[in-house]
């Protein structure tokens, strides 16, 4: 049978192609009833649909229409992989979990357990299963791709919390009084040279910064030695670069540099400085050296110097790290040190919306490592330790 109607075939030549693939069967279907015997030949002419999907389309117009949002029916379709195989879900925990029980020098316990990794395990074990269902059912159990997290460090020292309180105090009675308080540590020494510098910087793309494929430090690369002092009253940085070695002479000799750029400009004649610093390194509490260098640096300011040192493990809780050295990583970012002029002038271009002020000097002094105080030159330091860890907190004064 033939059918002459132009307006159907221009309604399939307008509309169509507008139309997604579960419309287009049922508006097919329709109009194929609507024309009746022949008019499934027709419009499978007309709209490129096979005469058997038309027919089923016809049916499926006599069914109840389906939930508003679906495309298709429901229906049985093959069974998951997880249905055939229970099996296979803890398979996939058991290699991935980090305690597996067994032969403790097993390899697997020293692999990384990419997908594919598992996937060939499980092949060895008799699971036939893609990569991606791996990573899938990894991601149903609740796993996610994480890296190391930097929290341990450590069990606490009994009196950690004790010291926090101590320090806080003395922070703000000194503020109180305008003495001058600053915040001290090295920070991580840097290789000088075309070295890549973690970070990123805004650039050109395809054009990244070409810098050396390895930074192994041999002996003839130099290296900068940043040891930074914050100044918690009045927002300003100062840091040394030492060109040699962080020693506690280096230490002290640092702020005694800060007390000559900055310090003395601030505070005319100050009665007391305190210092607070971790508990290791350069400024170290078992330090002799850095307690006899302190004494020197105390009779040339003519002050008390008050020294707290935070507990052990707890040096990110030192003011230097993070409002000092966290913004001077930032600054410099994506940038290679390639001498000490860069280093000083990215230091010293380092700002805070908060309005930190930071002064960079270069240190070429050589420091010697080894060097040994006696117990004839301790006797000489006017030592006072505190009632509350006398190990941690003390003051030294100049010798008269």
């Amino acid at each position: 049978m033939k059918f002459e109607d132009g307006d159907t075939e221009q309604f399939f030549k307008t509309v169509w192609p507008h139309l997604p693939k579960p419309q287009r069967r049922v508006v097919a279907a329709a109009y194929s009833k609507k024309l009746g015997y022949g008019g499934v030949s027709y419009i499978s002419g007309i709209c490129g649909l096979s005469r058997v999907t038309i027919t089923k389309a016809m049916k499926e117009l006599e069914e109840e229409p389906l939930e508003f949002g679906r495309l298709h029916r429901p229906s049985a379709g093959r069974p998951s992989l997880v249905t055939l195989e229970p099996a296979i879900v803890e398979a996939i925990l058991e290699i991935v979990e980090e305690s597996t029980s067994g032969d403790p020098q097993a390899a697997r316990l020293y692999t990384l357990k990419s997908t594919r990794i598992i996937c060939r395990e499980l092949e060895d074990r008799g699971h036939s299963i893609s990569h991606t269902k791996v990573a899938q059912i990894l991601k149903q159990e609740g796993y996610t791709l994480q890296g190391n997290f930097k929290s341990d460090e450590g069990a606490c020292h009994i009196d950690r919390d004790a010291q926090f309180k101590f320090i806080n105090r003395l922070i703000k009675e000194a503020m109180k009084k305008n003495h001058p308080i600053i915040s001290v540590d090295t920070k991580k020494k840097e290789l000088i040279g075309n070295f890549d510098n973690k970070g990123k910087q805004w650039r050109k793309s395809y054009h990244p910064r070409i810098v050396k494929g390895h930074d192994f430090p041999g002996p003839d690369i130099p290296i900068a030695h940043p040891y930074g002092i914050y100044d918690l009253n009045h927002n300003i940085g100062f840091v040394n670069i030492g060109t040699d070695h962080d020693t506690s002479e280096f230490a002290v000799n640092s702020i005694k540099g800060w007390w000559k750029h900055v310090g003395k400009k601030i505070y005319a004649s100050p009665e007391k400085l305190i210092i607070t610093a971790d508990c290791g390194g350069s400024n170290g509490y078992r330090n002799r050296m850095w307690k006899y260098k302190l004494k020197e640096l105390a009779n040339y300011i003519n002050c008390e110097i008050n020294v707290a040192h935070f507990p052990p493990g707890t040096s990110k809780w030192n003011r230097v790290e993070h409002r000092l050295f966290s913004f001077i990583s930032t600054n410099w970012k994506g940038e290679p040190l390639v001498d000490y002029e860069t280093v000083v002038n990215l230091i010293s271009a380092t700002t805070t919306v908060t309005g930190l002020k930071v002064t960079c000097v270069l240190d070429h002094k050589k420091y010697n490592t080894g060097k040994k105080v006696t117990d004839e030159q301790m006797a000489t330091i006017d030592l006072r330790r505190s009632n509350f860890h006398g190990d941690w907190n003390y003051s030294i004064f100049p010798n008269k």
